[in-house]
């Protein structure tokens, strides 16, 4: 946050396309979860924020132009994200998505009370408020024996003198079971993806989001293919990482299974198997270059 905008293309309804905006001028948004709604107050006011200011005004065009509901994503829920079967809308498919945490706020099961992770912020100093990253929104997607976690931007790898509850991924993983596949925390970065989280997760697949030189760290890569944290096999597919991040990563480029383009999970009837499909994303063709399984869910 805080950075301003400097790109050029501007919707009808006069905001910036950029992120999550512009996917919104091409996908329809029946209904959008967000972390902070409605006034973005914690942990600290961000309505001044020339992208929040930015993206207030996309969801105000949306809400009037298109009906887009917009809700508060509320950790511990189930039933925020229902899937429904197309033209049938009592018909559901069998899979669940599961609020996991937000704003520091962890569930911990049905009929158990959230775990709450970070102080009150009057007994904290302004510099030691949680970030944005700290509470971004993490998710479960289940499909029978299938799940796949994602955690946004959360951290768990502290610097020196940080508190200890500015590492979220711990809390996390400990009311966490193995998963299937996991999309890699903060793209990489140095601050996530602990040892605790990979030992809880044990993932057999994981998506490595990289679109910046610093994604991702060579220490994260080290971490995710040791088997220190947790044995067997694990493949790893990056979505796009640049020259300047292969230049210190190239003993371990050929433990890869892709170094760019899109990432599909294709997910067999009832759960049981999954494939991964990495697609071109130079093109709108989508043309499959590739296709790694089946693997069998846990």
């Amino acid at each position: 946050m805080g950075t301003p905008l400097n790109v050029a293309k501007r919707s009808p309804g006069g905001y910036t396309l950029a992120g999550i905006t512009e996917v919104g001028e091409h996908i329809p948004i029946r209904k959008l979860l967000d972390r902070g709604w409605p006034d973005y107050a914690y942990p600290r006011p961000l309505e001044a924020d020339s992208m929040v200011v930015n993206y207030r005004r996309f969801m105000a065009w949306q809400q009037q132009h298109r009906g887009m509901q917009v809700e508060r994503f509320q950790a511990g829920r189930s039933d925020q994200i229902v899937p429904l079967a197309p033209g049938r809308a009592s018909a559901r498919y069998p899979y669940q998505v599961l609020n996991i945490a937000v704003n520091g706020e962890i569930g911990t099961g049905p009929g158990k009370p959230n775990q709450m992770l970070f102080p009150p912020l009057r007994a904290l100093k302004p510099a030691d408020y949680p970030n944005e990253n700290m509470c971004s929104a993490a998710l479960l997607i289940r499909y029978g024996a299938f799940d796949y976690f994602t955690g946004g931007d959360i951290q768990g790898v502290l610097p020196y003198g940080a508190p200890a509850w500015h590492d979220v991924e711990t809390p996390i993983a400990r009311e966490m079971d193995p998963v299937d596949v996991q999309l890699v925390n903060h793209h990489g970065y140095p601050d996530a993806q602990n040892g605790t989280l990979l030992a809880r997760l044990r993932p057999r697949v994981l998506i490595l989001p990289a679109w910046h030189a610093s994604h991702p760290d060579r220490t994260v890569l080290e971490r995710i293919f040791s088997t220190e944290s947790y044995p067997g096999e694990r493949d790893v597919f990056a979505t796009n990482l640049l020259p300047e991040a292969k230049k210190n990563l190239t003993d371990l480029l050929p433990k890869l299974k892709s170094e760019a383009g899109h990432v599909v999970i294709r997910v067999d009837p009832g759960g049981k198997r999954y494939r991964v499909l990495v697609v071109d994303d130079q093109t709108e063709s989508f043309t499959v270059k590739a296709v790694y399984g089946p693997y069998k869910s846990r």
